[in-house]
């Protein structure tokens, strides 16, 4: 029988015969020009040469021949090869499944098997694990390596310990860890790659356990490589073990396996997750005879997640001593530094990039990053805009998006969304909608949070590579409850499949700043019967939300059950708050009081509260006092001294109000001018003080004078001033 692909070209057969003599020697070396073929008319040449002098043979010439056309992409060419057999071969076919393995296309590897089996093609001990390779590679449904399976027993291949480490590692990637488990126990010969592949199966699935009563088992039959060893090693990281993989590192040294770099590198990595002190870490990592990029990428990582932005820095420069940098290391330092660093510590990195030629989109994001943390988004923009279109990623557009939204260039952020919807290349991700939904919370957007909101539901909500979704969907409440629709962020609230810490006490801020304060009190009680534990941030919310409504007494209880029943300690912004709360009820002498027995040193915020009590209810004697101190912490505040002018003015102390006045105009504080924003049928207006560039300008101003003159007559003060 024949079997014919396609047909081999024929101005190929032509040109063989113009061929030197000496390419049609039929000694000449094949197999070593085969190996020296470094493109695919190189190998056209050879194979034309072969069927014109000594033909496909020996079979290896024909097995690399395969492997060169498919590498080169020419898998017309490799059929033809397969064609020119007259009677079907296994070697041949190993050859072609497996080149289309390598090169990426599974789906086309187990069509060739299919048409394999069909052929009657006997089959080796290689050609399962050639397929088996490409169902892994897949990830394919357990019932496709199920038949693979029984194909393989049927055919007596089950004793072929090869085989049967490759269908174990099939059951694992599927997901079928009992089948692996059984296949393992049934086969009587397992070698090293059995026993690491049960192991990684069980690991990986989440039963550090059972995986590590394998490993001591496996050692009663035989001693485990380093690749056992790394695979267990990496279990400690993952599961923070840290006694396991001490006893491992005592494993190690004592079998002598420490002289494998990657050994040594995984032991650090274990003290670095599994919770081991700085002075364990740097222990070890002072043990490490031969320490390469990845040890010391490692320790900065380290320090890094620890917030030490010191030692990472001075590692950082130990390291450049020792080892060149790469560009993982680049991009550490600059994720590390990113929250507390300036532009021109920015700057050097940037420039060390561009000096070594370490760059890359990652590198490049996270110094846009850097740059926008440091408040100088335009150098963000500008390296926003070098890199190339195709190359932005939607890690990439969401950092951008941040920088402008961290800066307050909200319309910007806003016009970079529309650029990457026009661009087509990359759909909006969940941190990319979370960013527009706290855009148009600053912005009171609500119809644009709206249609972001349907724009989400109709396409990431179902997504299943974003599986947490609690981060934005606490975003979509925060925006409903700040944009006034207290409706809406319930229905979301009720919605959310699982109610954290974080979104509970987004529900108690969002009832406190609309002065519904037993509703927050009425949340924070359910929050405690469902178990969740309130944390600092929750009592301050609750703190604000009392003050707003002026639930003194239920202010002060949660303010001393936060310290006596829950443990946590009162900082400077509860105290804060107990100051407003306070204040806003006129025990003036009451909070004077809380602030001289803090134990922390007071700021100009708690003094401000104070100051602003005092403006509201009259007491000049604690006005001054409150005034004095914030000029002493803050003497360029522009705001208190307006605060402090109003004081005297509203007692009639007009020269106490002159004086004020000349001691701003000296010092030459001016008030920055204040500003708002309105949404109207989706387009954003923003007014600022003593503009009177709008289109319709005289129309608000008319409704502005309206709603004054209506105020007035139901005996309320004008609050327009």
């Amino acid at each position: 029988m024949r079997f014919r692909f396609c047909s081999f070209s024929s101005h190929i057969i032509f040109r063989t015969h113009r061929l030197n003599s000496y390419y049609l020697t039929y000694s000449f070396p094949y197999p070593s020009l085969l190996h020296s073929c470094s493109d695919l008319q190189a190998v056209k040449r050879i194979h034309a040469s072969l069927i014109v002098s000594s033909g496909l043979q020996p079979l290896s010439v024909a097995s690399k021949l395969i492997t060169l056309y498919s590498q080169f992409g020419d898998f017309q060419s490799a059929f033809s090869i397969c064609n020119s057999f007259e009677e079907p071969n296994t070697i041949i076919w190993n050859s072609i499944i497996k080149s289309h393995v390598e090169s990426g296309l599974f789906s086309h590897a187990l069509c060739l098997y299919g048409r394999m089996r069909e052929f009657g093609v006997a089959h080796d001990s290689f050609t399962f694990p050639i397929v088996n390779k490409a169902i892994r590679s897949l990830g394919c449904h357990i019932g496709c390596g199920e038949m693979v399976h029984c194909v393989a027993m049927q055919m007596g291949f089950g004793q072929d310990v090869y085989f049967g480490n490759t269908m174990v590692e099939v059951y694992v990637k599927c997901g079928s860890i009992g089948n692996a488990s059984k296949l393992f126990d049934e086969m009587t010969h397992r070698d090293l790659v059995s026993w690491t592949s049960i192991i990684s199966g069980y690991i990986y699935g989440e039963s550090f356990a059972k995986g590590l009563k394998l490993f001591n088992k496996m050692r009663m039959e035989m001693e485990p490589n380093s690749v056992t060893i790394l695979v267990m090693l990496q279990a400690c990281s993952t599961f923070e073990s840290a006694n396991e993989g001490r006893e491992l590192h005592g494993y190690v040294i004592k079998k002598g396996i420490m002289l494998d770099a990657s050994v040594g590198n995984s032991i650090l990595r274990m003290y670095t997750k599994a919770g081991g002190s700085d002075e364990d870490v740097e222990a070890f990592f002072s043990e490490i005879d031969e320490r390469d990029i990845v040890s010391w990428n490692i320790l900065i990582a380290f320090y890094s997640s620890r917030g030490d932005i010191t030692k990472v820095a001075e590692r950082f420069n130990e390291m450049r001593r020792e080892v060149t940098s790469s560009i993982e290391t680049l991009t550490l330092v600059v994720s590390a530094i990113a929250d507390r660093a300036n532009v021109s510590d920015g700057g050097m990195l940037h420039c060390l990039a561009k000096k070594t030629g370490l760059c890359d989109s990652v590198l490049i994001t996270s110094l846009l990053s850097l740059y926008a943390k440091c408040g100088a988004p335009e150098i963000s923009a500008q390296l926003f805009r070098d890199i190339p279109h195709r190359s932005r990623t939607s890690i990439t557009w969401s950092a951008m998006m941040s920088g402008f939204t961290q800066n307050g260039s909200f319309r910007d952020a806003i016009e970079l969304f529309q650029q990457m919807l026009a661009s087509g290349h990359v759909q909006p991700n969940h941190d990319i909608i979370s960013t527009l939904f706290i855009i148009y919370t600053h912005l009171g957007a609500l119809q644009l949070g709206k249609a972001a909101h349907a724009y989400f539901i109709r396409n990431l909500s179902s997504s299943p590579e974003e599986e947490d979704s609690a981060p934005l969907e606490t975003s979509l409440l925060n925006m409903y409850m700040r944009c006034g629709s207290i409706s809406s962020a319930l229905i979301c609230y009720n919605r959310m499949a699982v109610k954290d810490v974080v979104t509970r006490t987004s529900m108690i801020e969002g009832f406190g700043m609309h002065g519904l304060g037993f509703k927050a009190l009425g949340m924070f009680e359910r929050m405690l019967e469902s178990g969740v534990e309130p944390n600092s941030v929750t009592f301050l919310s609750l703190l604000s939300a009392c003050s707003h409504s002026g639930l003194i007494r239920e202010g002060c209880e949660a303010f001393h059950s936060m310290k006596w029943r829950f443990g946590i300690e009162p900082n400077l912004n509860h105290n804060t708050c107990m100051v407003d709360l306070l204040g806003r009820s006129g025990k003036l002498k009451e909070a004077l009081t809380l602030i001289i027995k803090m134990v922390v040193s007071p700021d100009s915020r708690i003094w401000g509260a104070l100051l602003a009590a005092s403006r509201v209810h009259g007491d000049k004697k604690v006005g001054e006092y409150a005034a004095k101190k914030l000029m002493e912490l803050e003497p360029d505040n522009v705001g208190y001294y307006t605060i402090w002018s109003n004081i005297e003015a509203s007692v009639g102390r007009w020269g106490e109000v002159e004086e004020v006045r000349r001691e701003m105009h000296e010092r030459d504080l001016k008030k920055k001018p204040g500003w708002s924003c309105i949404e109207v049928n989706g387009v954003i207006h923003g007014f600022v003080s003593g503009d009177t560039s709008h289109d319709h300008v005289e129309e608000i101003s008319k409704a502005v004078e309206c709603l004054n003159r209506k105020i007035q007559e139901v005996g309320v003060l004008s609050i327009i001033v």
